[in-house]
């Protein structure tokens, strides 16, 4: 009988949590760790199990005067893509994965970011990734944003795989893992707990998110129904 599939949620904040996601990998019989870095300290790449996920957070990807563990935050990241672990990393995870391997993040870019639903185009090495394929068989996808920041130099030998009109790297493989810009895992609920934070209109953003929601969380949830995959495949090889 195969074993468990088992991953590590990396949460950096309280307030940007694995939302959506939890229960899209519960219906996928994946049993999850989460690690809150807030209360615990980054892992080791032994204890990561079949795949890590890593959440983004308010802070930037330079804040590592004020927040210890980004510095080791990004060596899990080599350690896994190191081993060969399925890795998906989102938003403030995209931005530490491209720093991770060589690449830079802008902070405060003044393009002034994305907040809302956004188009992406799928770049032609996306139709046979893993873990976006599906979502790119239709050209664009409408994804959720939400973010000031970003990568403005991808790594040495990253494949690029997806960008928005603004930004060109939404989304990128480096060997197992994936780093995206946008958010899988954010309901319009959260979008609106976000825009709020930030001094924006939550009810405008939560009604706006709602009445694109039907396809939002569908993609969302393929971008789930991947990873997951990843990971069973990952358990059964081992």
């Amino acid at each position: 009988m195969p074993r468990a599939v088992r991953a590590t949620i990396v949460q950096p904040d309280p307030h940007v949590p694995v939302d959506r996601f939890g229960p899209w990998l519960a219906s996928n019989r994946v049993l999850v760790r989460a690690v809150p870095l807030w209360l615990r300290d980054v892992p080791g790449v032994g204890e990561l199990g079949d795949g890590l996920l890593v959440l983004g957070g308010t802070m930037s990807a330079h804040d590592g005067a004020e927040y210890s563990w980004l510095e080791p935050l990004k060596q899990l990241m080599v350690d896994a893509v190191d081993a060969g672990i399925p890795t998906l990393a989102i938003c403030l995870g995209h931005q530490l994965l491209a720093e991770a391997f060589g690449g830079q993040v802008t902070v405060s870019h003044p393009g002034g970011g994305e907040h809302g639903a956004y188009p992406l185009t799928w770049h032609e090495a996306a139709s046979g990734d893993p873990l976006l394929g599906r979502l790119a068989e239709g050209g664009r996808t409408l994804l959720a944003e939400s973010h000031s920041d970003a990568v403005t130099r991808l790594p040495d030998g990253a494949v690029q795989l997806a960008s928005s009109e603004r930004y060109p790297n939404q989304a990128f493989r480096v060997g197992s893992a994936v780093g995206v810009q946008f958010h899988p895992e954010a309901s319009p609920d959260l979008m609106g707990r976000w825009a709020e934070l930030s001094g924006g209109d939550a009810r405008t953003m939560r009604r706006s998110m709602h009445a694109q929601d039907t396809e939002i969380s569908r993609n969302g949830r393929l971008l789930a129904q991947a990873f997951c995959g990843q990971l069973r495949a990952k358990a059964l090889a081992a």
